[in-house]
């Protein structure tokens, strides 16, 4: 008996060992600061805006420098539109109101300082759909802030994202100006 629990105990151990190989094998690895192909950036957003600050914080820790003076960078994010939206999505059988979508939609164009576009007009558009109970009023209006706050997460991380990809569209205009 005690062999076999034994054997057992190494059998555990063995499986744990492997599934944490297996893991660490998958090639996970957490998001670090994005890889902006530029060194200065303009931000045309208001200077109360929360997504503007979001976005500010990100793209210093990214290790660019946003400048307050459009002259003095090297890219120029143009903020087109910001609009947030919140639609009946159903209702129920009395004609109340039992669920909204909330939209978040945001257009931009990024310039470099000639210029010339290095993103061209883009929008992206954010949907999250929120049940609604008048006997929970805030409670519900907390939750709608709280997925707010969540699109915008994820619209500065988009933002983000297409902004190192513009890395290819600026090293593809430097190689078009050398040759």
């Amino acid at each position: 008996m005690p062999f076999q629990l034994h054997q057992r105990k190494v059998l555990q151990w063995f499986l744990m060992l492997l599934a944490a190989v297996m893991l660490s094998a998958c090639g996970f690895h957490m998001r670090g600061p994005a890889n902006l192909p530029f060194k200065t950036i303009y931000l045309g957003f208001a200077d109360n805006s929360q997504l503007g600050t979001e976005l500010k914080r990100y793209i210093r820790a990214s290790g660019a420098e946003v400048v307050s003076d459009q002259a003095e960078a090297e890219a120029v994010l143009q903020v087109l539109a910001d609009a947030r939206e919140k639609k009946i999505l159903t209702l129920n059988t009395n004609g109340r109101v039992r669920e909204y979508s909330l939209y978040q939609r945001f257009s931009f164009l990024v310039k470099d300082n000639k210029g010339g576009i290095l993103i061209p007009p883009a929008d992206i558009t954010l949907k999250r759909d929120i049940t609604y109970d008048e006997n929970q009023e805030l409670a519900k209006q907390a939750e709608e802030v709280l997925l707010y706050r969540d699109m915008q997460s994820d619209l500065v991380q988009q933002i983000l994202r297409r902004l190192s990809a513009s890395k290819t569209a600026t090293a593809g205009t430097a190689d078009a100006v050398k040759e």
